[in-house]
């Protein structure tokens, strides 16, 4: 998942409460801490396709200088364009993977759409250009089977295409617990906040290919974009360790700081693809929650890393 993505660096600046919900070093009151930045869609399929609605993905890592060990101490922020996650355990999640395979992707016929409409479901959508393959049926007969995946397919099929990858807004998803600089700890979950507004393309439109990064470098050369990191507070009774419920829209809501992304990496391979983003690289004062498909995550990204970032195979034409 993931595969196509474009690395971008900038600042972070904690907001003057953010110390009081969480003692983390990029929390603390006063400057700003260096941060690099990978954005990317979310399809783990093998061509580019920037017009296809399509989650989306934001990767913080937060510079925060050299710890005691003589190496950079970091801490990292996974988040997504949805609020949610498809399965509530590793187990569920496997099933939910070999369920949305991506298998061959038709037209519906027009006789074929009025008959589901009767049958009150939504049609099929039409192929995009070039696409032969989709996980979508797959995806969605798995759903319909199980309730705790109904939600976030769902989303995913109706979230469209951002105009920008700074005019999305993007979920941690997990629930963290946190710290304060009094020794209080709270759990919550992470939101950015474009400071822009969440702005889709025309779903009418044929869809565009390949503008996001050349979107992305334009918009950064006439200035820097930001995000607000917004952290949402949990409340007895929630179940923090299930990823597939959202916190509720009631929820108290605290601003943590700014999110300030000021340039593209010049050097692609070294300023993002090369890094090893980990949503369990988390810095003192942040702890991982019980979320089984949380705690999963940090072996899986680490092997995702090391694969990726193998040597091509010389007969393999590249």
């Amino acid at each position: 998942m993931h595969t196509f993505g474009v690395g971008a660096s900038g600042t972070f600046a904690a907001s003057d409460i953010a110390a009081n919900y969480c003692a983390a070093a990029q929390f603390r009151t006063g400057g700003t801490v260096p941060v690099t930045l990978r954005f990317s869609n979310g399809s783990g399929c093998g061509v580019q396709h920037d017009g296809w609605s399509d989650l989306r993905g934001l990767a913080v890592r937060f510079h925060l200088g050299t710890g005691d060990n003589g190496e950079e101490a970091a801490s990292d922020l996974l988040a997504m364009t949805l609020p949610e996650f498809f399965a509530p355990s590793v187990e569920t999640f496997l099933d939910f993977a070999v369920a949305a395979r991506p298998q061959p992707y038709v037209r519906q016929s027009p006789w074929r759409k009025f008959v589901t409409l009767l049958n009150l479901e939504p049609p099929r959508r039409d192929p995009y250009p070039g696409e032969t393959v989709s996980p979508d049926p797959g995806a969605q007969a798995f759903a319909n089977a199980h309730d705790f995946a109904q939600l976030a397919v769902f989303q995913d099929a109706t979230i469209g295409t951002p105009v920008s990858f700074v005019r999305a807004a993007y979920h941690a998803v997990h629930t963290f617990i946190l710290t304060s600089a009094d020794g209080v700890r709270r759990c919550g979950c992470f939101v950015w906040q474009p400071t822009l507004g969440v702005l889709n393309t025309d779903p009418a439109l044929p869809p565009e290919n390949l503008f996001l990064a050349d979107e992305l470098r334009t918009r950064l050369t006439a200035g820097p974009a930001s995000f607000t990191l917004m952290l949402t507070l949990g409340e007895v009774g929630d179940r923090l360790e299930d990823a597939t419920k959202a916190s509720p829209v009631q929820r108290r809501r605290v601003f943590m700081g700014t999110l300030t992304v000021d340039r593209v990496a010049e050097d692609q391979l070294t300023g993002c693809e090369r890094l090893s983003f980990n949503p369990c690289r988390v810095a003192p004062g942040i702890e991982l929650s019980d979320d089984p498909i949380l705690r999963a995550r940090g072996d899986v990204y680490d092997l995702s890393q090391q694969r990726r970032g193998v040597a091509p195979c010389p007969f393999a034409g590249g």
